[in-house]
């Protein structure tokens, strides 16, 4: 009786044994033996573009396609891979960059999925790599696809007063976004390849013009702050009746805006007069943007509604501005209080948003997915709409501003 006493003890200690160890947490030593991907010694704009490498390899994919485009969010993400290869000369980064030019642009220098017709200026942002490969790489098909970028520039539909249309589907409509996805590109191609000094003259005026148009129609005066789309048909259900412009002011939108202005600056001559009109549109931005930063330093999807239920604090939106803010501070273009803003922005987000797996692989969370207007199914810019559109982590559209940010802070 004894003897069967002991043996029930001895296997009710095993069991005990056997769960503690299922239930155990993995300790430091058995962290040690997951192979880091990602090391963690990187700075974070390493970090991210390695964790975006490792998640799509191929840069054609990039936002959640299941075929290769050539698109804007391409672009994005490698305009911010172009900087972290010109800091660490990492022959990963440049071929990441250059696979995705030799898979879009045939022989003949055709862009695959691309298409004139459609006048869409979201198409223009992936030239910039474009413009970044061909004086390294001299490969002819890379500037004549670069000259049907621009050639779609000269064709681009306008509003009277020569504005360009987001796209041929969108007549009559300026959207934020629109500035950052063309103006960069037209300004840059303008200044290195257009031999005509009246032609470059004219451009960098036409440049300029997007921005004063944008500040005339889609500013509001009372927050300073600039709503997404203005439709001078007036005719879009989003539109206001009186002023065409949409209801709200979305996050990434004005982020679009402000990564415009920073960015154009670089190509525009000093003795531009246009110059001057952009710097003090960033400034005026930059005041009425810092006015709506949440206290974890975040901005919300839809800015000044941040008490309404529903809103929420978004990534894509946050690393924009903390990338147009730490760049106009270090040009020059925004007083240095601004380099305050960013790193408070910065801060929240690597408090709040980022995540890192076992591997090492860092994930950015809380990205809107899409948003726009018009369109079908129907987006009609309300409130409800955009706080409704997809959340997801690792949206190219936030994590390229992400490592942007990142090198601009030396983070």
């Amino acid at each position: 009786m004894m003897k069967m006493k002991y043996v029930t003890l001895f296997m009710l200690a095993i069991s005990v044994c056997t769960i503690a160890c299922k239930n155990a947490k993995p300790n430091q030593k058995d962290n040690a033996l997951i192979e880091k991907i990602v090391p963690e010694n990187l700075k974070w704009s390493e970090r991210m573009m390695l964790s975006e490498i490792e998640r799509v390899p191929k840069a054609s994919m990039l936002d959640f396609v299941d075929k290769p485009r050539w698109s804007y969010t391409n672009g994005l993400v490698l305009s911010a891979c172009i900087k972290v290869y010109e800091q660490t000369n990492n022959q990963k980064y440049y071929d990441y960059i250059y696979a995705y030019a030799n898979e879009l642009i045939d022989s003949k220098g055709n862009i695959l999925t691309y298409k004139l017709s459609n006048q869409n200026l979201d198409m223009i942002k992936s030239g910039d790599v474009l413009l970044y490969l061909y004086p390294k790489t001299k490969e002819e098909r890379f500037l004549k696809a670069m000259e049907t970028l621009n050639s779609q520039m000269e064709s681009q539909p306008k509003t009277s007063d020569g504005g360009y249309w987001h796209k041929q589907i969108y007549p009559y409509q300026m959207w934020l976004d629109g500035l950052y996805m063309a103006e960069p590109f037209h300004a840059r191609y303008a200044r290195e390849y257009i031999k005509d000094a009246s032609k470059v003259q004219k451009i960098y005026d036409d440049v300029v013009l997007q921005f004063d148009l944008i500040q005339k129609h889609s500013l509001d005066k009372n927050t300073g702050l600039l709503y997404h789309g203005w439709d001078e048909s007036k005719e879009q259900k989003w539109a206001n009746k009186e002023t065409g412009n949409s209801p709200h002011f979305w996050s990434r939108a004005m982020g679009w805006y402000g990564m415009a202005m920073v960015d154009v600056l670089d190509f525009l001559p000093e003795e531009h007069p246009g110059r001057a009109k952009i710097i003090s549109y960033l400034n005026s931005f930059a005041e009425a943007v810092t006015k709506v930063q949440h206290e974890s330093g975040l901005w919300y999807q839809v800015l000044d509604q941040g008490n309404r239920e529903g809103n929420y604090l978004e990534a894509s939106g946050t690393a924009m501005f903390t990338y147009a803010f730490a760049k106009g501070v270090r040009k020059g273009y925004l007083p240095e209080h601004y380099l305050q803003v960013a790193n408070k922005a910065y801060t929240g987000i690597i408090d709040n948003l980022i995540s890192i797996e076992q591997n090492g692989v860092v994930n950015l969370n809380q990205v809107c997915g899409v948003a726009g207007l018009g369109g079908n199914p129907y987006r009609d810019g309300s409130f409800e709409y955009y706080v409704n559109e997809i959340i997801r982590p690792n949206d190219p559209k936030g994590t390229g501003p992400f490592i942007m940010a990142s090198l601009e802070l030396n983070k």
